[in-house]
């Protein structure tokens, strides 16, 4: 059949809400330093990665995972210290979970809610999900404003709201005591996302038998186990059981499930790798703050918010010159002139600053 009597689908049992987005979009890093996607830029261990390959290469690919790991759950909640009378859920991924939380919440006319500018998964999520997105505008020094946000709870009376600790992409934490509030505040569900933790070192998970509608996300992709995609959410055994209903019972293969309760026993390795990632942190911030026309906020994650002079032109400057960051400035209007970088490794940071010495001099 040629082109031109090609027929065209009729779309129309699509949802509306759904055919006015665009997809998801991942840029292509071929052949660019990879400092977009706040991944750790080490790889394993020469020694772990082919104890690694050993342990995939008996995994049985000619059966489904366990529908319950809960040998795997069990150990997971040992290494992280999960509080007495709690329990945990793997998702493929937390963005897997920020979809199944919304699922089990998303009766007609339900709310999300979560400070504005944040991790854009919690609206695409809500708009899946078929629920309605508020987004709490941040102050302007990216704070939570406290007054502005318990006035959206008291009149949206949200579902579930969602809270980043840190804040992405700010890479801020919020005031400890305005975090209270809004779990004293809420009349729903409320998710602490610990996406960063390893860069924060600050926790609520100690916190959470005290707060029976808190749950704490977690993801060990930052970690540096991005590929294999693993994330969990602990909380009141209630909640748990609930969620475990709307799960797909295959939702983390084999694969995943095997690496994951290998690196458990080698988690001294990756906290090493976060270490060396926070000290190169705290070195860029430092070179980034001697840059004339650069503003480099302070960050808790493993990336730095920083707003420049001209944001389009840098990035494409920094990408021509083999950088590939991540342009926020037309995310949020606090975000105006805004573009957010990856810590990676000494070398790619280097190369990343001669880059922005050079693309800031290209505006002058």
């Amino acid at each position: 059949m040629n082109d031109a009597a090609r027929a065209e689908p009729d779309l129309s049992p699509i949802r509306p809400e759904i055919r006015a987005i665009g997809a998801y979009h991942v840029a292509d890093a071929t052949g660019l330093i990879k400092l977009d996607a706040m991944e750790n830029p080490y790889r394993l261990p020469a020694p772990l990665a082919d104890e690694l390959g050993r342990r995939l290469s008996d995994v049985a690919l000619n059966r489904y995972p366990p529908a319950d790991p809960v040998a795997l759950k069990a150990k997971l909640a040992r290494a992280i210290g999960l509080p007495a009378g709690l329990q945990l859920m793997l998702g493929n991924g937390s963005d897997e979970l920020i979809h199944l939380v919304i699922q089990s919440c998303a009766r007609p006319g339900a709310v999300v809610l979560a400070p504005w500018p944040g991790f854009v998964m919690y609206e695409l999520s809500a708009h899946f999900d078929g629920c309605r997105f508020v987004g709490v505008p941040l102050a302007s020094d990216f704070a939570l404003d406290r007054e502005a946000i318990l006035k959206a709870i008291a009149e949206q009376r949200p579902a579930v709201i969602f809270l980043a600790h840190p804040n992405n992409p700010t890479g801020n934490l919020f005031d400890r005591a305005t975090l209270e509030a809004v779990l004293a505040a809420a009349p729903g569900l409320v998710v602490l996302d610990e996406a960063y933790l390893p860069f924060a070192q600050d926790t609520w998970l100690p916190a959470l038998p005290a707060h029976p509608n808190a749950l704490v996300l977690r993801t060990l992709s930052k970690l540096g186990l991005a590929g294999v995609r693993l994330g969990y959410l602990c909380g009141h055994p209630a909640w748990i059981a609930e969620f475990e209903k709307v799960r797909p019972p295959y939702n983390v293969n084999v694969l995943t499930l095997a690496a994951v309760d290998l690196l458990l026993d080698h988690l001294g390795e990756l906290d090493q790798q976060a270490a060396r990632i926070r000290q190169e942190r705290t070195r860029l911030l430092g070179a980034l703050r001697t840059m004339p026309g650069v503003t480099a906020f302070d960050s808790a994650a493993n990336f730095i918010l920083m707003r420049v002079p001209d944001a389009d032109r840098i990035f494409a400057g920094l990408k021509a010159r083999g950088i590939l960051i991540k342009n926020v400035s037309r995310m949020h209007a606090l975000l105006a002139g805004c573009l957010r970088a990856t810590v990676g490794t000494a070398e790619e940071n280097d190369a990343f600053l001669a880059a922005l010495e050079a693309s800031l001099r290209d505006t002058q």
